[in-house]
């Protein structure tokens, strides 16, 4: 694409000198080692690094112009704005053909939820024999391909590639979880949602946030960009979380609602919850019918509610997605049992703020034949103020607490389980600072109908100690365990 037609519109640079507007890009980047020869590249200050301090680099391996917030005594054309991620998301979206525009996308947000809801949506989506695409904590997909992928939501030049991609491949609907963070950081901007989803928001990243309101503002930037209600666009709301109220007065979309205790517009009552999985009756736009899932808990009502709700505004039918949701398996590392044969239950959850810890220890409560034993630790280099409120959590509703490592980072885990255990009982509990051998205690404890809940880390396959990820998963150990116990 010539220069001049990729900066067509965009306000607030500077105008290019006439030699310059012929430029051919053929490349956008912001990494100074993945430049190519035709490569725009964009001068981040990011945590670490500044891009400034890259651009000369960037030159060398091929970059024609570059997008700056600082003049840089360089050989080719720099474009001088005042944000330089915000004008990297608006060009992105342009040079890669405005692919959100193409396809059906719909981004989720909120505490807890996310992966298990685009997931359910990924299920109902390729039952109704479509191409889909999802962004999120465990993975990109896009139609058949598996990509990793290191954040949540990516950086919005990353966003933008993939979803030209997905475009490429036929995809019909792309389903996004969207975090905070990326909220916050502008990592969105450039996308068309069509559907965005709330699920709850309960007390996270404080330690980025500062504050509840902080962190429920910058959630409520998805809803806000949605555009105006003639758009077409859709808000689906938690109408039981005490936020929804004020996240409804912040779009101008349409706003359609899920709940169980209030009034909602996709309502689910009679809900009954058992070992096997989960039964309830959903009354939506006068339409009663009953919904089977193997899914176990009520948090896993809600997360099926709000897929419902995204479902139906994108033209699925209630009798559709009732045949799709009784196939819905359980996410990797999400309520995931770990079945050696013993004769007591062991889940693995990804579990890691108060209100998840808190739905999966409930959870398991209402079907536990007889002690529950808990493994849990909370991550370093984080929310700090959610240590002993874990904690707290964890002895209330377990028979047998073990309080462990998570993913220190780069704190002391001995400070970070004194965090956790500094407002509870000595008798309350058991530390075992090896998470290994925390999960062996735990699971050579264990009687005859007992359940083990392994919680924090679910699908991760490492920890973090340090600036190092070394190569540990809580069910590959929980499998070891287990074995060495049987055999």
């Amino acid at each position: 694409m010539i220069l001049k037609e990729l900066l067509h519109e965009l306000r607030g640079a500077e105008p290019l000198k006439s030699e310059d507007e012929t430029i051919n890009i053929t490349h956008l980047e912001m990494d100074s080692r993945l430049v190519e020869q035709g490569t725009l590249f964009f001068c981040i200050n990011g945590y670490t690094v500044d891009g400034h301090d890259f651009a000369q680099q960037a030159i060398e391996k091929g970059a024609v112009a570059i997008v700056a917030e600082r003049p840089l005594s360089v050989s080719v054309p720099v474009i001088m704005v005042s944000d330089t991620k915000r004008v990297m998301a608006r060009l992105a979206s342009r040079f890669y053909g405005e692919p959100t525009k193409q396809v059906n996308l719909i981004g989720v947000t909120g505490t807890n939820g996310k992966t298990s809801v685009t997931h359910i949506l990924d299920r109902l989506f390729r039952d109704a024999e479509q191409t889909t695409g999802l962004i999120g904590t465990m993975y990109t997909k896009i139609a058949d391909e598996m990509i990793e992928t290191r954040n949540t939501t990516p950086e919005s030049l990353v966003l933008q590639q993939r979803f030209r991609a997905m475009v490429d491949n036929k995809v019909d609907t792309a389903l996004m979880e969207v975090s905070s963070h990326a909220l916050h950081l502008g990592r969105v901007r450039g996308c068309d949602f069509n559907i965005a989803v709330f699920t709850n928001l309960t007390p996270d990243h404080i330690d980025y946030h500062e504050t509840m309101d902080n962190y429920l503002y910058a959630k409520s930037l998805l809803f806000s960009q949605l555009g105006n209600t003639y758009e077409g666009k859709v808000a689906v709301i938690n109408s039981d979380d005490p936020v929804s109220d004020r996240l409804i007065q912040m779009t101008t979309a349409d706003v359609v609602t899920y709940g169980i205790k209030k009034a909602a517009d996709f309502k689910a009552t009679n809900v009954k919850v058992t070992a096997a999985g989960t039964v309830f009756t959903l009354v939506a736009f006068g339409e009663s019918i009953q919904i089977e899932l193997k899914l176990i808990g009520l948090f896993n009502v809600y997360n099926a509610l709000a897929a419902i709700a995204a479902g139906y505004m994108s033209g699925l039918t209630l009798t559709q997605m009732k045949q799709s949701l009784k196939k819905v398996k359980g996410v990797a590392g999400r309520f995931e049992a770990v079945d050696a044969g013993q004769d007591f239950t062991v889940i693995v959850d990804y579990a890691h703020t108060p209100d998840s810890l808190e739905n999966v220890l409930q959870t398991v409560q209402d079907f536990a034949e007889n002690h529950v034993h808990v493994v849990v630790g909370c991550g370093g280099d984080r929310d700090s103020t959610k240590r002993p409120v874990m904690a707290r959590i964890a002895v209330q509703y377990a028979d047998e607490t073990i309080f462990t490592s998570d993913n220190p980072r780069t704190e002391d885990p001995k400070a970070i389980l004194s965090d956790m255990t500094t407002l509870l009982d000595a008798d309350q509990f058991a530390v075992i600072e090896d998470r290994k051998m925390a999960i062996k205690t735990a699971i050579g404890q264990a009687n005859k109908g007992d359940i083990v809940v392994i919680a924090g880390k679910g699908h991760e396959t490492y920890q973090e100690i340090g600036k190092e990820r070394i190569h540990f998963d809580d069910r590959e150990v929980a499998r070891a365990a287990l074995k060495e116990r049987i055999q």
